[in-house]
């Protein structure tokens, strides 16, 4: 016994709890935050009441529900995951009948001191649900057929009904968080083998039925691949985002233009500067550094996650673990890619630092589960 825990040991149980948490990784999410106020405070033009300061107040609530959630046992959040899952879907039903309709999606359902995205819970109570089920079933039956099947349902219904929305940036984390926790959980990799080729096949078909009248998206979405494809075909229009996009990552060089002298952001070339398109601001005004910087804070949360997961014997904790930090790691990814022009602009924010409600409380209360997970793990 190190020095440490005997010293943990005799401390009451209540206070014992807080000293069990994952402090380092508290504050490097307060540090990413951090960062975020501080670009939403520059894309304002130094207002800090329109941007930043709500961005505050989320994020301080967000942490007081973080650490409520982490003093709740691992086996509590186990047991209500098919009750969190549950809600979530009825949640999602009720988007399709009563949403709030905002730049014409279908994704919120308003509360009147704020509108809660239910597909932003998806993500978190999806990946409960399929730890709680890998925790319950057998090795043995994991890679067997209709035991597979179970938990692709599970994946595909949320994924559908954002799908619906239509939110293709969300259902695209959905599905891909979905599969990175059966790959963890051991299903056998001849399954994803499959999957892969069926996902070849749907995007020639999805091709294949443009202009058709069984077209599988959307206009704007097949414009959305265009502009992917070749930015240039529309300048002023559909490729305009990423266009401008390219422009202020570009013109911020080794170091930026210094903090508030972007000149994307503040002559607003850039739409959607303090949501999709803040990552962006910030490579024009630190430039490289700034931008691997805030990405090494990324890494370290994400390698944070993984070694607790690791260490943790509990298997639904360690599922969990594992599904959130890959779902936090999609999520980053994909938006830097999309503002990069190495993936299509799929409406996905980044992570702690673009502005939103849902997606930060969501996000912390997410954290709050692994610090549970990682509080209460077997010592």
């Amino acid at each position: 016994m190190s020095y440490l825990e005997y010293n943990v040991k005799h401390v009451p149980a209540g206070f014992r709890k807080v000293m069990y948490l994952h402090w380092p990784l508290a504050l490097l999410l307060a540090a990413v935050a951090g960062v975020g106020f501080l670009m939403l405070y520059s894309v304002a033009g130094g207002d800090v009441s329109r941007w930043a300061e709500p961005q505050i107040k989320r994020f301080a609530v967000g942490f007081v529900l973080m650490m409520a959630v982490a003093m709740v046992p691992a086996w509590f959040w186990r047991n209500i995951s098919g009750v969190a899952y549950g809600v979530t879907i009825l949640l999602l039903l009720a988007v399709e009948f009563f949403g709030a309709i905002g730049m014409g999606a279908q994704r919120w359902i308003d509360l009147g001191f704020m509108r809660l995205q239910p597909s932003e819970l998806a993500k978190i109570t999806t990946v409960m649900m399929l730890a709680a089920y890998y925790d319950w079933l057998p090795m043995a039956r994991v890679s067997r057929p209709l035991w597979v099947a179970v938990p692709v349902g599970i994946i595909l219904l949320p994924t559908y009904l954002t799908l619906r929305q239509p939110d293709l940036g969300t259902a695209l984390l959905l599905m891909l968080g979905g599969a990175i926790v059966l790959f963890m959980a051991g299903v056998h990799w001849l399954y994803f083998a499959v999957v892969i080729a069926a996902a070849v096949g749907t995007v020639w078909a999805v091709f294949e039925s443009r202009g058709t009248d069984w077209q599988l998206l959307k206009d704007y979405q097949f414009r959305r691949i265009d502009t992917f494809l070749d930015p240039s075909q529309d300048p002023l229009g559909a490729g305009y985002h990423i266009t401008q996009s390219k422009i202020a990552l570009g013109s911020g060089g080794w170091t930026g233009r210094g903090f508030m002298q972007g000149t994307q952001s503040r002559l607003n070339f850039l739409p959607e500067k303090h949501t999709d398109f803040i990552f962006t601001t910030l490579a024009e005004e630190f430039g490289f550094v700034g931008a691997v910087s805030l990405l090494g804070l990324y890494a370290l949360i994400i390698v944070f996650c993984v070694v607790t997961a690791v260490q943790n014997r509990d298997r639904f904790s360690s599922l969990m673990t594992l599904g959130i930090a890959s779902a936090f790691f999609l999520y980053f990814a994909i938006n830097m890619s999309m503002v990069m022009g190495l993936a299509p602009v799929v409406g996905v924010p980044l992570p702690l630092v673009s502005y939103g409600g849902s997606a930060m409380l969501v996000l912390m209360v997410a954290f709050g589960l692994v610090q549970s997970a990682h509080v209460h793990r077997p010592r």
